[in-house]
């Protein structure tokens, strides 16, 4: 996976675009300061949520943090496989550990994300 091809949130969310659908995921540096993840709980498909909205919780073995939208958008699809296998968003943040996947129509949101080297500036 390319990580310079990927827009990023101060909140350490990562989104991936494939036309008007986006993948979001919490990116590496996320999930080591969290630790072992063992549960991720996201119960938003189908709405609509405002950019810095609250889509889900990741729960690691010491604590509990919330998920936030990149984009404004619809969650059209839920990664399933993490219900069974949550240790995919620390084994495979940016690849199979994807969370959802969104539908958005409004591309001038991208500019307000962060490119890789901005993003590697907040996490130093």
């Amino acid at each position: 996976m390319n990580l310079n091809n990927l827009k990023y949130t101060q909140d350490h969310e990562w989104i991936r675009i494939d036309g008007d659908i986006a993948y979001v995921g919490i990116t590496d540096f996320a999930q080591g300061e969290l630790g072992d993840i063992v549960y991720v709980e996201i119960e938003s498909q189908n709405e609509n949520i405002d950019m810095g909205g609250v889509f889900g919780t990741v729960e690691a073995v010491k604590t509990v943090s919330d998920l936030f939208m990149p984009l404004k958008g619809e969650i059209i699809e839920v990664n399933d496989k993490l219900e069974s296998e949550p240790e995919l968003v620390n084994n495979d943040p940016y690849g199979e550990g994807w969370m959802v996947k969104i539908k958005f129509d409004d591309l001038t949101q991208l500019e307000e994300l962060l490119d890789l080297e901005a993003y590697e500036a907040i996490t130093k």
